[in-house]
């Protein structure tokens, strides 16, 4: 899907057709958009694909007068199927020509949705330069709040795995521990490209530039350090569950071990006296029932004193 906007009134406002200063926004372009932004827009093929490309990780690219940068976002993506919520991150590209600026994705996203919707005050796309930083604040800041989600949503199963054990929950669990490996990593690659971005080379930045870049730079650190904290957290959580369980599986294995040594006693007893052999001590039928009786306390009161129960 094509979509063109512009800053009217400092209030971002689609238009009908591209024009000088505009943002282009495409979102899972089919073919026929591909070719109109490759053959009419005549952006460089191959920035276009690399932005179209899911494995492709976070870097800046310059080809005479387009410039390429490439930024991993957030994406909340919930299982249906197994009823969790997974996050992870999908690749925007960001091309910046003389004209205007362009933004290629495979997917809708947060970040796209609230800049198109006019959500974000003062941006204006034909300062090309300061509505780019713009869009890195914004996917920073929203790393925030999706680390944020996985920490309440980390705590309530933890909660509900103090009630009881469910593979549900831990599913939710290995999920989010999935999840902070996907930001961490692409929190990391993106730190490396806003870092060569801030050396100047690639973009000629002024001093506001400088100062929102700034200022995105210590948002993706401060995520880059919440997601280390949570993911050590999480992880020691899993390991400490994993021993929760091993152990209440012991447990319920000691008592059944227990309850099968008294069960065992009364049998033993009679197939003693069930033989059809003689000599026999006290061969009357009081006798084994009395003796399984007594045997049985006595081992019941042996296996509670050493709490085989518990």
């Amino acid at each position: 899907m094509l979509n063109f906007f512009k800053s009217v009134n400092n209030r971002m406002t689609e238009v009908e057709e591209f024009c000088e200063g505009c943002w282009v926004s495409a979102v899972a372009p089919d073919e026929e958009e591909v070719a109109y932004l490759i053959n009419d827009l005549k952006l460089e093929q191959d920035f276009v694909l690399a932005a179209l490309d899911e494995e492709e990780s976070s870097r800046i690219d310059k080809e005479e007068n387009q410039t390429l940068v490439i930024v991993d976002a957030p994406v909340a993506v919930k299982e249906t199927d197994k009823n969790t919520i997974l996050y992870t991150t999908c690749p925007i590209g960001i091309i910046m020509t003389d004209t205007a600026v362009i933004t290629i994705s495979l997917r809708e996203n947060s970040v796209i949705s609230e800049l198109e919707d006019g959500l974000v005050k003062n941006v204006q796309p034909h300062l090309k330069t300061r509505f780019f930083l713009t869009m890195l604040l914004r996917i920073a800041t929203r790393y925030l709040q999706y680390l944020k989600q996985i920490d309440k949503i980390s705590d309530m199963m933890e909660k509900q795995l103090h009630k009881s054990m469910k593979n549900k929950e831990l599913i939710q669990l290995l999920g989010l521990e999935k999840s902070l490996v996907y930001f961490s990593t692409s929190l990391k690659s993106n730190e490396v490209t806003l870092e060569k971005i801030y050396r100047g080379r690639v973009l000629k930045l002024y001093e506001d530039d400088q100062d929102l870049l700034e200022d995105v730079l210590i948002e993706v650190k401060q995520a880059i350090e919440m997601s280390n904290i949570y993911s050590s957290i999480l992880s020691g959580t899993m390991d400490a569950f994993a021993s929760i369980i091993s152990n209440n599986l012991n447990i319920v294995m000691k008592v059944l071990t227990s309850i099968t040594i008294l069960m065992a006693i009364p049998t033993m007893v009679s197939s003693f006296y069930g033989m059809n052999v003689e000599g026999l001590p006290v061969p009357f039928f009081w006798f084994p029932l009395v003796l399984s009786i007594l045997l049985t306390a006595i081992v019941a009161v042996v296996l509670v004193k050493t709490h085989m129960f518990k």
